[in-house]
């Protein structure tokens, strides 16, 4: 680290540490080959369960000690236990990923294996035959609080926006996609350069739309007006570029393309190095010119070379692909 005294270690001191690292590299090979063995004996005991669980805390990226791990759950343990007593396991389960998701919030097979472990819950008794009081619900609705503080602590980290979608897709009681619109809101007002909750909102706008559940017209209009406020406060965040050209979709609509274009070209006059106005000038120009009838469209093409040109200088390391393009124009 900066500013921090480097201490010289003595020759014994270093054999001593290069001597503890060698004895946990052979402890974990000898674990490693004891877990593989069992596992291709088809060992599906408990003392076989608890060496995974040792094997995991040193490696939680061991796909194949998980794979091994929920067989023998399924062969081993889940037949010889009662519902009460799997809901227990499988709570267990849950909090031993919690804990490994702190130091490794971007393990794959961490968020994998909470999935998995969210699908064998059993239902449990409904007290007054109330849904909410299942084993099932109780347990979901944990995990959408699990999943919020952990993009509390990091609002970008997709394996958790991902399993947000897995969770709100087969949660026994769906959630609301209002509140999960509102939600998505909340990130992105808190940071503009939130992709994921960009992205969430335009699964969520799509599915909408679809269902009648709100006026697309009004609402493009208004995502319209809260991306436009996110490209004047920085301009050199993709992410609201990004979900901009979203809306714009295809570009079939003249009277949107033409209000957008116009925004932008303000923008630039503001911001006259930004490469995304610039790009997003130019296919949106270009969309102009294939789908509709502009008056002076020679104009139009000229304004796109001179802007492509603009964008050889300012950004090289994709010249050629600004060079494609002005010839396809």
């Amino acid at each position: 680290m900066h500013s921090v005294k480097r201490v010289r270690q003595s020759p014994e001191a270093l054999e001593a540490k290069k001597q503890r690292e060698k004895s946990k590299i052979q402890e974990y090979l000898s674990l490693t080959e004891d877990v593989l063995s069992r596992k291709k004996q088809q060992d599906w005991s408990k003392t076989a369960f608890e060496l995974t669980q040792q094997l995991l805390r040193l490696n939680p990226e061991f796909y194949t000690v998980w794979n091994y791990r929920r067989t023998i759950l399924l062969q081993g343990i889940f037949p010889q236990s009662t519902p009460d007593e799997i809901n227990d396991l499988l709570a267990e389960e849950l909090a031993l990923t919690t804990t490994a998701l702190k130091a490794n919030p971007k393990v794959y097979w961490l968020w994998n294996h909470r999935s998995w472990c969210l699908n064998n819950i059993p239902d449990g008794p409904e007290h007054n035959s109330d849904p909410n009081a299942s084993w099932k619900k109780v347990s979901w609705d944990r995990e959408m609080f699990v999943v919020e503080k952990m993009l509390d602590a990091d609002a970008r980290n997709f394996h958790a926006w991902n399993y947000r979608r897995y969770i709100l897709a087969n949660t026994p009681i769906p959630r609301s996609e209002l509140s999960e619109l509102a939600y998505t809101t909340r990130k992105i007002e808190a940071s503009f350069s939130n992709f994921s909750a960009w992205h969430q909102r335009s699964k969520l706008y799509v599915s909408l739309w679809n269902a009648g559940a709100l006026d697309a017209d009004k609402s493009q209009k208004e995502e319209f007006e809260l991306v436009r406020n996110a490209l004047y406060t920085d301009p050199d965040d993709q992410s609201a570029w990004i979900y901009h050209k979203w809306l714009i979709g295809s570009g079939q609509n003249l009277d949107v393309l033409t209000r957008e274009i116009k925004s932008i070209e303000e923008l630039l006059e503001e911001q006259p190095d930004s490469k995304w106005c610039m790009e997003s000038l130019v296919q949106y120009k270009h969309l102009l010119l294939k789908n509709h009838s502009p008056a002076h469209p020679e104009h139009i093409r000229q304004s796109c070379l001179e802007l492509l040109h603009q964008l050889e200088q300012l950004d090289p390391c994709r010249k050629c692909r600004y060079q494609d393009l002005a010839q396809a124009m």
